[in-house]
């Protein structure tokens, strides 16, 4: 007696993770503003910022490449001075630059939120609000 074989399910496979990780990054267009330039800009800028902090660590010291980052320490105090100038000019212009775009895009999209509506939608609602209710329900409750 032969044992058939079983049939093979109905579909296809499902989607490797590659192929997974591909299709969450080509979707990455349908993020909100915000969502997309972290995604795509933020994570970049993020990253030189800490590669450059993490060179600086192992050079010349977490806690001075900590000072000279946030600008408490002058960077020619410190030995090598070439990785210590350019952690400091991150400090000064990108990490500022980072946030302030961050606050940007929220703000941005906060505004174009409150702004979705028409004026006249919003007049006929703030109408029906003001009319006068009908008398109260005459139901008692005891």
């Amino acid at each position: 007696m032969s044992i058939a074989p079983t049939p093979p399910s109905g579909g296809p496979p499902p989607p490797g993770r590659r192929h997974r990780l591909r299709a969450r990054w080509a979707d990455r267009h349908a993020l909100p503003q915000f969502g997309y330039w972290l995604v795509s800009r933020g994570a970049i800028a993020l990253a030189v910022c800490g590669a450059l902090y993490l060179l600086n660590g192992f050079l010349i010291g977490w806690a001075n490449a900590y000072d000279v980052m946030a600008g408490i320490t002058s960077p020619s105090v410190v030995r090598p001075q070439w990785c210590a100038w350019l952690l400091a000019l991150t400090g000064w212009a990108a990490i500022p630059a980072i946030i302030g775009a961050a606050a940007g895009y929220v703000i941005t999209e906060q505004i174009q939120a409150h702004h979705a509506r028409e004026l006249s939608d919003v007049l006929d609602e703030l109408r029906r609000l003001a009319e006068h209710p009908g008398p109260p329900s005459s139901g008692s409750g005891s």
